[in-house]
């Protein structure tokens, strides 16, 4: 008997560049849950019933988006000028819930951002005031390589050291504890992904993965990863069951 498809909840963005009274989401995102054979179910902010959507879902992804971190997670003098967002919270909720019951999640841009602040990282709200000779890292046709830590989770699904991958943001990660694996940088130091150690699938990357759906690209391996690693756990509690 063939099992049911695994339920992935993809947190919706909304359009903080606008007036902030729109969810919004690239369907490449839900593309690359669809092709991997699993259904993808948008999540609006629904403050209360976090527990209920862990409940009902196998994974999280947590995409980009332009939003203020709390300001505690931010080196002193380096806070964020991006806007409020009710966003901001209830991501931050139900992203705890989700690591906290060891169920995979994907985070993408300030989705990684949003799982580093959770795990004690230190971020700097304009990486353009970064010391030495930055590169561009926000564009929206703005490119540049990664190295990939051998040894990473993150190397293992790539099956590469090294991609080109697009670059979209302003914020950036730039310390980390303990339990945290650096596992990508750009040429210019920046923090390009990071993965925790002790969780099935905790990983989060800083570019957009999702544009490159339709394409070859190492890192939409990526995706499949996160899938096999919601299916893994999903047989186990079958088998508990």
């Amino acid at each position: 008997m063939t099992s049911a498809p695994l339920r992935i909840a993809v947190l919706l963005d909304e359009n903080t560049s606008g007036d902030a009274t729109l969810y919004e989401s690239p369907k490449t995102l839900f593309r690359m849950v669809a092709d991997a054979g699993e259904i993808p179910y948008g999540i609006p902010y629904l403050p209360g019933r976090e527990e209920q959507i862990l409940g009902d879902h196998d994974g999280l992804i947590s995409p980009g988006g332009r939003f203020e971190f709390p300001k505690a997670w931010y080196v002193e003098g380096r806070v964020s000028s991006a806007p409020p967002s009710e966003r901001c919270d209830f991501d931050l909720k139900l992203m705890r819930l989700f690591l906290s019951a060891d169920k995979p999640v994907l985070g993408i841009c300030s989705g990684m951002q949003m799982m580093a602040g959770l795990v004690g990282c230190k971020l700097v709200g304009d990486i353009t005031d970064k010391a030495g000779n930055p590169l561009i890292h926000n564009g929206t046709d703005c490119s540049h390589d990664v190295e990939i830590a051998a040894g990473s989770q993150l190397a293992a699904i790539m099956k590469t050291t090294n991609a080109v991958v697009n670059s979209l943001h302003n914020e950036a990660v730039v310390e980390v504890p303990q339990g945290v694996v650096v596992s990508a940088r750009a040429p210019d130091g920046v923090i390009e992904a990071i993965e925790l150690a002790g969780q099935r699938f905790a990983l989060g990357i800083q570019w957009h993965q999702e544009k490159f759906h339709g394409t070859d690209h190492h890192g939409n391996a990526i995706f499949g990863a996160f899938i096999k690693a919601a299916q893994g756990q999903d047989r186990a509690r079958s088998s508990r069951s």
